[in-house]
This record gives structure tokens, C-alpha cells and sequence, in this order.
């Protein structure tokens, strides 16, 4: 199966987030990718389920705002990029995540594109909702990676 390699930029949304985190990658990376545990540290995100390689082709289950989504990892270069995606409720979105070492911080960006019926009938609002998401993720990354107890 072919996975996309990256975001759909002619997609009606397309949100583009970074955030500048004060903390090794190791421990980004794996707050990032250790999937299952995301809602400990995630609070908009209820529950999650990893059954799998860290691996193209792997499907991941979670819960946020009410919706349960299922997403398929589309590629994987370990510490540096990950891409994710998959239809759910009608808005086929991929989403994309880098992080980049920049002296002892790390810049983790997120690109994210989403299309469907739902964008067509509500761009607006939508696309605050997913520039809101991400943000909010952003933050509860760098907390979370920052944090002297974890």
C-alpha cells in the first residue's frame, strides 16, 4: 500500500504550528510517539490504544472532543519525523510532525491538512478548531517535556 509522504497543501485547511521546547529530543520523541500514554499528559485527548510497531502500515486508535479516531503512521524517521492520517467522520486529514535540534532546545512542528463534506460546510470554524488543537498540543508537549518530573 502507498502511504502519503506528507501533507495535502491543497487541501481547503491546512494548519502550520511550531513551538520551541527546552528539553532533549529523546524525551520529546518519546513523550510524542509512546502513543498509549498520551492521555497522561494530553488532557484533551481521553484515551488512546497502540497495538504495534512504531512503523508505516501501523494503526493507532484514540479519543478527542468525543470523536474516536483511528489513524495509520504513513512514515517514520525515528527522532526527526512522523506522519500520520486517516479518514474520521467524513474529513480525511494527514498530519505531519518534525523535530529539529537547535542548540539544547528542540522546535517540534506541526503541519497538518484536512479535507471532506464537513470542510466544505464549515471551513471557518474548523479550521480554528484544528489551529486551537494544535496549539493546545504544542503546549502540552512542551509541559509536559519540560517538566522536571518526568
Amino acid at each position: 500500500m502507498t502511504y502519503p509522504t506528507t501533507i495535502d497543501y491543497y487541501a481547503p485547511i491546512v494548519a502550520d504550528h511550531s513551538i520551541r521546547i527546552a528539553a532533549p529530543l529523546e524525551r520529546i520523541w518519546h513523550l510524542h510517539t509512546d502513543i498509549a500514554s498520551w492521555p497522561t499528559w494530553q488532557h484533551a485527548i481521553t484515551e488512546a490504544r497502540f497495538d504495534g510497531p512504531l512503523a508505516p502500515g501501523t494503526t493507532f486508535h484514540w479519543a478527542t472532543a468525543g470523536l474516536i479516531i483511528d489513524s495509520t503512521i504513513y512514515a517514520v524517521d525515528a527522532r526527526h519525523r512522523i506522519v500520520w492520517g486517516g479518514p474520521a467522520h467524513g474529513i480525511t486529514g494527514v498530519h505531519e510532525w518534525t523535530f529539529t535540534e537547535d542548540g539544547d532546545c528542540v522546535v517540534v512542528r506541526t503541519r497538518e491538512s484536512w479535507a471532506g463534506a464537513p470542510i466544505d460546510a464549515d471551513r471557518d470554524n474548523l479550521a480554528a478548531a484544528l489551529d486551537d488543537s494544535l496549539r493546545s498540543w504544542l503546549d502540552a508537549l512542551k509541559k509536559a517535556a519540560e517538566s522536571a518530573t518526568r
